[in-house]
């Protein structure tokens, strides 16, 4: 029998109790955030869109990423190595796989960006650049491995692909490009080959930002980031903490921050190579319209990086941007 007090209303150590569990409820729609896997990461981004504030969230950015990265997205060797003897691109490739792969790769190098991209590193002296295929994280991709030299020079970097990179859509929040690949119900289709070659280019995208950027930063943040989700999961994620504010301002942002321009360099070139693949074809419209409404959703601050490779088209079409 519920308790009422003389002026008719709940007893106080019920409503008491009331708003303490009211409370909790609240908390815990907040913390927990929902993410898709690869499968259902095919979902319009409108659908999407009321997930938006609680993707700020670091563990929920987190997962995000491990979707298509895998369960570690940032790997990097901090100390400085010396050039090594060995140069240009390593492709370590299991017997099982070297097929698809080869297909894959000359996929990539249909187009002008990935012949350039491959050269760049095959002939250069200065660089290895290891290809490695791998049954984990079967249909996703990562960058590893990252070496600088004493001069803070990157010499040395490790791309890995899944054995099933030609299947599998990464979400529209930090792939707004590979995500445009989802299969619609027009005329045009895209095969695996063209999907794992995207793929295959975000992963090139990380190497060349990471090698135009600063070494000691990059090292910085590898070493301070899980500092922050630390003290950001045990202090009631409070972004405020005067701990967060401090490692935020030595990273040069969040980790959130971080991995979002991170995720969107490596789009921008994903970006490039469909831009060239497609380039007299009506799917680079539609492709590019699709970039567009997810990184209008997703991403607005970062929309002049890929607006400026939709207006690089040798057509000049810039398909709704």
């Amino acid at each position: 029998m519920r308790q009422i007090s003389p002026g008719g209303g709940l007893s106080r150590a019920l409503l008491s109790r009331f708003l303490i569990l009211f409370s909790l409820l609240i908390s815990l729609a907040f913390v927990i955030a929902p993410t898709s896997r690869t499968a259902a990461s095919s979902q319009p981004p409108r659908a999407r869109t009321a997930e938006k504030p609680r993707l700020r969230m670091a563990e929920s950015a987190a997962e995000l990423l491990a979707e298509y990265h895998g369960a570690t997205t940032t790997k990097y060797s901090p100390e400085r190595s010396r050039v090594s003897d060995q140069h240009g691109i390593r492709e370590e490739i299991p017997a099982r796989y070297l097929s698809r792969y080869q297909q894959w790769k000359r996929e990539f190098l249909s187009t002008e960006t990935g012949r350039q991209q491959w050269a760049f590193y095959q002939d250069n002296p200065n660089f290895t650049l290891t290809v490695v295929v791998t049954r984990e994280n079967p249909e996703g991709g990562t960058t590893s491995n990252y070496k600088w030299n004493e001069e803070g020079k990157l010499i040395a970097a490790t791309i890995t692909l899944g054995c099933r990179l030609d299947d599998g859509f990464p979400n529209p929040v930090y792939f707004p490009v590979m995500n445009s690949l989802v299969p619609a119900e027009t005329e045009h289709k895209v095969d695996g080959e063209t999907l794992a070659a995207t793929k295959l280019a975000h992963e090139f995208g990380h190497v060349n930002r990471t090698a135009k950027g600063d070494a000691t930063l990059y090292q910085l943040q590898g070493q301070l980031i899980p500092q922050y989700n630390e003290i950001f999961l045990s202090n009631g994620r409070d972004a405020n903490d005067p701990r967060l504010i401090e490692l935020t301002r030595r990273m040069g942002g969040t980790p959130v921050e971080i991995w979002e321009d991170r995720e969107y360099w490596g789009e921008t070139n994903a970006m490039l190579y469909l831009r060239d693949r497609f380039s007299e074809n009506s799917l680079q419209c539609q492709l590019f319209s699709r970039i567009k409404r997810s990184v209008d959703l997703y991403a607005p601050g970062y929309e002049e990086r890929f607006l400026n490779i939709a207006q690089s088209t040798p057509s000049g079409r810039h398909c709704g941007w």
